[in-house]
């Protein structure tokens, strides 16, 4: 339907979906006044991203899943309605996982960092593992071109690993927080204020770099500057 989803007028729908997929704007605001009151009761905000998340735990059943793609903000943003409503997908419902992606894949309209947010509606809680995947390519090109690239390469195209995972997610318990994808507990999540961005959690392995001893590094320095010197010298000569 066409209409004004987050107005007043359209509050009476609720509790009628049993699963949602949606991409809804980003970076709005709305006035109070203006927005459906049940919305504000669910958080107090006039951010267009956050209150497009009450709406949709509104118009799902109980058992009701959503796969939503958000701003990075929503993720780890530190307002007091970022919070409320992480805390409300972590304690009260059961935040399933939660797929970052990287900065290109809505190029060339926009660059923003996002994510996908997968819960489940069950108004009693059940989150237990959260499932983490880091995207690092969608089988495009992530400038504005967005050139298809070979779909067959996990290098070029992470989203059928990405389905099998989601598919398996309870098998990924042993998985280190290193690898592409993770699961976190739950406690972990409280503890860091529900924080929901990878980085948080994913852990990068640094290879150790040997570099040559000071002393070396500087005879190689000498040596190169005393070619340098004679290489200017013999042009010094030709030019006489």
């Amino acid at each position: 339907e066409n209409r004004d989803s987050l107005s007043e007028g359209h509050a009476s729908v609720a509790g009628q979906f049993s699963l949602i997929l949606a991409n809804p704007p980003f970076a709005g605001s709305l006035d109070y006044e203006s927005t459906a009151k049940d919305l504000q009761q669910i958080v107090k905000t006039k951010k267009t991203e956050l209150l497009f998340l009450a709406l949709f735990l509104r118009l799902l059943k109980p058992g009701g899943r959503a796969a939503v793609i958000v701003p990075d903000g929503v993720l780890f943003g530190s307002s007091k309605a970022h919070k409320t409503l992480r805390r409300m997908l972590v304690e009260e419902q059961k935040l399933d996982g939660i797929v970052s992606m990287p900065s290109g894949v809505f190029r060339p309209y926009a660059g923003v960092s996002t994510a996908i947010l997968l819960f489940t509606k069950t108004d009693s809680g059940g989150t237990d593992d959260v499932w983490f995947y880091d995207m690092q390519a969608d089988g495009y090109s992530l400038d504005d071109k967005r050139n298809p690239l070979d779909a067959g390469k996990h290098e070029t195209n992470n989203l059928p690993d990405i389905l099998a995972r989601w598919r398996n997610r309870d098998s990924e318990t042993g998985r280190a927080w290193t690898e592409q994808s993770f699961l976190v507990p739950k406690a972990e999540i409280a503890g860091n204020d529900y924080d929901l961005s990878i980085n948080r959690y994913k852990e990068v392995v640094h290879e150790a770099v040997e570099y040559d001893p000071p002393k070396k590094i500087l005879a190689d320095l000498k040596a190169l500057e005393a070619e340098i010197m004679r290489g200017m010298e013999e042009l010094e000569r030709m030019l006489q």
